[in-house]
């Protein structure tokens, strides 16, 4: 159960925590809006010159490989939906790391998320 839990935990935190550190890097290298193949590459190449995208692979791979090893303890009906916990944390991490406003009707949906993840919990027994 506490292998469980570790597991779960760098799912959504570590994973949340991965998309926040590659969405700062290409913030920061601005919006792509040229799709020509030579643009692209030019975008790929400055997101990836850019640590903090690095950092969210490296987490990323983490709750990836996280979520592996938690599909080969539990069901599938429980990992999947009680993951959505990850949602909930990347509102959380995107008002507080990123700046971003969140909206009182976003923080809503927020909490109906939460919920679900409360009855998934409770019906895993």
């Amino acid at each position: 159960m506490i292998t469980q839990t570790i597991f779960y935990m760098l799912i959504v935190f570590v994973g949340t925590g991965g998309e926040l550190f590659v969405s700062r890097a290409m913030k920061s290298i601005g919006e792509v809006t040229d799709f020509r193949p030579s643009a692209i590459a030019r975008a790929i190449g400055r997101g990836m010159s850019h640590p903090s995208m690095w950092t969210g692979i490296f987490f990323m791979a983490v709750a990836f490989f996280a979520l592996l090893a938690m599909l080969s303890m539990s069901k599938v009906s429980f990992v999947f939906p009680s993951t959505a916990l990850s949602y909930a944390a990347g509102a959380v991490g995107g008002k507080l790391f990123l700046g971003e406003q969140v909206t009182k009707q976003r923080w809503i949906g927020v909490a109906f998320v939460c919920v679900g993840v409360v009855l998934v919990f409770l019906g895993n027994k």
